[in-house]
Parts: structure tokens; C-alpha cells; sequence
């Protein structure tokens, strides 16, 4: 064989070799990915192929029996002291001899009391507005419209603060909600006029919603999140921001921080924001905190898949230090102490030296561009370095939860929202939902009755923030 096929070959063996070792490489992630599921990742439970093994809690066994626990006050229904109606069920014969007992008095009563809904039935008022002609002066005097009747035939109040409230806090679809009319009623809403309630109610919130803008950017803490909507065949995205008595949500074509800072929360917020990895977050001055619950999925894949001892000495790591914050909490303390603040400081940097010698950085390929691919446990470990403070600081504010469960709370039911009611029928549509979304979620924090809040909207006096 001449020498110049040989080298020939040798060339063909390597390029045969750098391509084996990528197949290789694009095997163990697509099996990576095949092997992730809504317990071991971000993913939800609807993606989960095939038939997986029941989500494991991430939480700790409490120790205590299932149920009511001793002490807790019980729910049910109980007597009434007003009953709007009394029927007596008199005794008229003995039931031994048959005499009459109609004049005979009572002795006692036995009640028994029912809670029901009388019959419902549409109500059509007619408004007339009465004209005088004045004897002094002669002129025609006529009165007014009540402010709210504004058209020859209109639906009322009632009606209207009902329809926004079931499509909007209840997610029924404007058919669905039309049929249940219908069928209460005796009357078949237009699904038209069903759109136009919620325009007219979105239209008079929006100085409610500048205020809640407002009251958001004076929070400690914030708590963001998003997920995808479609509209027109095309995947949107419903940004969140919420704390314990504030919800803020907005559609917007983009997931990155030019929605955000549509949103016009984020750009000069000042306090700290919860939200999971998600970088475009990152892009803004105010602290962080990441959310360890997200993490504690991430390493459970890591160490189940990947079998990163590392990784499941990290997870017991965040679930130790915090049963150690909630036990401090539960004492009413305000922050550890500095003995313990030092002990857990040492073990995460521990665990940060153990984690570099199993995982180092992987080598940079000769002659392949860009950067070298990472596993999943790697970039945890690298995650873990370079956001200590945003990771660990549930542990130095208090104020700071541990994961950033009220966001996701908060974007879960445009997930319930799109198995019952499928994708929004134009883009005024998600406006208006998030709009007034946003305007029930916060007074139902606030304990104010949906339905009455409605009602003060439908006629342009929305309720303002405390």
C-alpha cells in the first residue's frame, strides 16, 4: 500500500471517529431527554411518554395520620337562626284512634331545615322616563335614564357581572356559557354579546390596572413566571407577577425582556425577584432568587439518569437547610444564627469542591467550533457556582421563600384555561382575560367578593387597592 493511502485512510479514520463520538454524543441526549419526565424536570405531567412511574413528592413525610388532625375545627352545614321560610307540617288526626286535632294545641316542634336556590327566571325591567309640561313657565320637563341604562334594550348588571365571572374566573367557553344560560334562564345569550361584557369590563379596568403596576414595584419581593398561549396558529406567552396579595398577568408575543419591559414593572424594580433559570430575568438590576424547587427536580434527574453522586448529596443539601429555615421560622426567630449560617456556608462550598473533581469542565474539542457541550449535571454545578446568593437566599432573608410556588400557582390555570377552553379567538381576546384576571386574582387575595367586585366594574367603579 503506498504511503500517500495510507494517510488517506488515517484522515478518513479520524473524520470517521469524530463522527461516531458526536452520534454518540446526540445518543446519550436524546435518551437523556426521553428519560425526563414531569418528576425529575420542568416538564408537566401532560408530557410525560408513555406510562411513568407515579410523581414522587419532593416534600418530607410529616409523620402525622392522614385527615383532620386533633383540634381542627370542622366544616358543615349548620341551622340557620333567620330562615327565610317556615312551613309547619301541622298534625290533623290521631294516628291510634283517628280524632281530630285540628284546634288541638301544639306541644313541641321538631325542625328540620333546607338549604335550596328559589326557581331562577330572567327579569326585564322597563325604564319610562316621565315628561311634565310646567304650568308657570310652560316649558317640557323631562326626567333621566339611570346612568347605567344607556341603550334602548340592554342587558342588566346581574347578568353581565355573571357572564364575565363565569368565563373568566370560571373558564368556560362563550358557547358553554351561553348554554348554561339557556338553560338556567330560558334565554340564549348571543356569544357576541358575550365578548362585548368582557371588552366594556376590560376598558373600566384600566386605571385598576396602572395602580396594581404601581403597587408591584413597591414590593420586597416579587415572584415572576410565564407560559405559552396560541392565538392564531402561533405560540404567545402570559407573563406573571405576583406576591401574596398582588397578581399581574400580560399577553405578549415575546417570552424575553422586551415583554417585560412592556409589562413596565421590571425595568425599575428595586426589591427581589423569584423566577426560575430563565436568563432574560437575570438582565435586570434588582436581586435575585432562584427557585429551589425547580433545582430539586433538575437533581433528581441528575442523579437518577445521569447517576451524579454529587447531585444527590446537593438535594439533600437544599431539603436539610430548609427544615433547618422552616424550624427557625416556626420559632419565630428572624434569621439563623451566625453558627449556623457558617455550618451550612461550609458544606455548600464542600459540596461546590466535591462536585468540580467528579464533574470537571468537559475538554474543548480540537478543530470543533463553539463552545463544548455540557451534561446536565455539569451545568447544575456550574449554576450552583456562580448563583450562590441567589440560591441560598431564603437562608439570609426570611422574607424570601424557598421556591417560587405562588408564580406558578398564579400561571396554572391558563393551563387549566386551554384544556377547557382551547386558544383565544384574537389577540383583544387575551388582553382582555389577562386584564381582568388580573383585577379578580387580587381581590380575591385581598378577601373581596368576586361577584360584587364585579358588579361595581360592569358599572365603571372598580374596586382600588387597599
Amino acid at each position: 500500500m503506498q504511503r500517500h493511502q495510507i494517510v488517506e485512510l488515517l484522515s478518513i479514520n479520524a473524520h470517521l471517529s469524530l463522527g461516531i463520538e458526536g452520534l454518540t454524543a446526540r445518543v446519550l441526549e436524546l435518551e437523556s431527554n426521553q428519560k425526563k419526565n414531569s418528576g425529575n424536570s420542568s416538564k408537566p405531567p401532560s408530557t410525560d411518554i408513555g406510562k411513568v412511574k407515579k410523581t414522587q413528592s419532593l416534600r418530607s413525610q410529616s409523620g402525622k395520620s392522614r385527615g383532620g388532625q386533633p383540634g381542627h375545627q370542622g366544616d358543615t352545614l349548620k341551622f340557620s337562626g333567620t330562615p327565610d321560610i317556615i312551613e309547619v307540617h301541622d298534625v290533623t288526626s290521631c294516628s291510634s284512634c283517628g280524632k281530630d286535632l285540628t284546634v288541638v294545641d301544639r306541644d313541641n316542634y321538631q325542625c328540620r331545615q333546607v338549604f335550596d336556590i328559589p326557581p331562577i327566571r330572567i327579569q326585564v325591567t322597563e325604564h319610562r322616563i316621565a315628561s311634565k309640561v310646567c304650568p308657570a313657565c310652560h316649558l317640557l320637563n323631562t326626567a333621566s335614564f339611570p346612568s347605567e341604562v344607556t341603550q334602548p334594550v340592554q342587558y342588566g348588571k346581574g347578568i353581565q357581572k355573571l357572564a364575565v365571572y363565569l368565563s373568566n374566573y370560571q373558564l368556560l367557553p362563550y358557547r358553554r356559557t351561553a348554554e348554561l344560560f339557556e338553560d338556567l334562564l330560558g334565554h340564549r345569550i348571543n356569544e357576541a354579546s358575550l365578548v362585548a361584557m368582557n371588552q366594556r369590563c376590560s376598558a373600566n379596568l384600566n386605571g385598576f390596572i396602572e395602580e396594581l403596576k404601581g403597587r408591584l414595584g413597591e414590593q420586597p419581593v416579587l415572584h415572576a413566571d410565564e407560559t405559552g398561549y396560541y392565538y392564531g396558529s402561533k405560540r404567545n406567552w402570559l407573563h406573571v407577577l405576583t406576591t401574596e396579595q398582588h397578581t399581574l398577568y400580560m399577553p405578549h408575543a415575546k417570552r424575553g425582556t422586551e415583554a417585560m419591559d412592556e409589562m413596565g414593572v421590571l425595568p425599575d424594580y428595586k426589591g427581589r425577584l423569584i423566577h426560575d433559570f430563565w436568563k432574560p430575568y437575570n438582565e435586570y438590576s434588582c436581586a435575585h432568587g432562584l427557585c429551589n424547587v425547580h433545582h430539586l427536580r433538575d437533581l433528581t434527574f441528575c442523579a437518577d439518569v445521569e447517576k451524579s453522586d454529587w447531585a444527590a448529596q446537593m438535594k439533600q443539601f437544599l431539603l436539610d437547610l430548609h427544615q433547618q429555615v422552616h424550624q427557625a421560622k416556626q420559632a419565630n426567630a428572624k434569621a439563623l444564627t451566625t453558627k449556623q449560617l457558617c455550618y451550612w456556608q461550609n458544606q455548600y462550598e464542600y459540596l461546590l469542591k466535591v462536585g468540580q473533581q467528579a464533574h470537571p469542565p468537559p475538554e474543548k474539542q480540537p478543530g470543533k467550533r463553539g463552545a463544548t457541550k455540557k451534561t446536565k449535571t455539569q451545568n447544575m454545578l456550574q449554576r450552583f457556582e456562580q448563583y450562590k446568593e441567589s440560591i441560598l437566599a431564603f437562608v439570609h432573608d426570611f422574607n424570601v421563600p424557598f421556591g417560587n410556588n405562588l408564580a406558578e400557582q398564579a400561571i396554572r390555570m391558563m393551563k387549566v384555561k386551554q384544556k377547557i377552553s382551547g386558544c383565544f379567538r384574537s389577540e383583544q381576546g387575551a388582553i382582555d382575560f389577562a386584564t381582568i384576571r388580573s383585577y379578580i386574582a387580587t381581590i380575591k387575595k385581598q378577601g373581596i367578593n368576586v361577584i360584587d367586585a364585579l358588579e361595581l366594574t360592569v358599572l365603571g367603579n372598580p374596586i382600588c387597592l387597599a
